[in-house]
C-alpha cells in the first residue's frame, strides 16, 4: 500500500513540475531549458531510455516551449549525486531510484 501511494504521490509530483513553467504570465513564445542528470548512462536500456523518452514528450506536448537536456551519469554530476544536484540547483531535474536513498 505503501508504495503505491509514493509512486502516485511522485507521479503527481513529477506532473506538478512539469507543468510548473506554464503556470506564470510569462509570453507565449518563452521557451525553457532544463537539464535532467540521471543514475545511469544515457542510453541504458530502459532506464536510460526512459529518461530520454521523458525528455522527448515533454518538448513534443509543449510544441517546443519546453526543452529537457538529458544528461548521463557521470556528464555533469557522478551517478549518486543526482539528488543533491537537483537540491542544490545544478539541474532542474533528476531521474533515478529512490533505493539510492535511504532513510
Amino acid at each position: 500500500m505503501q508504495r503505491r501511494q509514493f509512486l502516485k504521490t511522485a507521479g503527481l509530483g513529477a506532473a506538478g513540475v512539469a507543468a510548473a513553467p506554464f503556470v506564470s504570465t510569462a509570453s507565449a513564445n518563452e521557451t525553457y531549458t532544463w537539464d535532467m542528470v540521471t543514475s545511469w548512462p544515457k542510453n541504458f536500456p530502459a532506464l536510460g531510455t526512459g529518461a530520454n523518452d521523458f525528455a522527448r514528450r515533454v518538448e513534443q506536448l509543449s510544441n517546443g516551449r519546453m526543452r529537457i537536456r538529458v544528461h548521463g551519469a557521470g556528464e555533469l554530476v557522478p551517478a549518486l549525486e543526482v539528488f543533491d544536484a537537483v537540491a542544490a540547483g545544478t539541474a532542474e531535474m533528476g531521474h533515478s531510484a529512490s533505493y539510492y536513498w535511504r532513510g
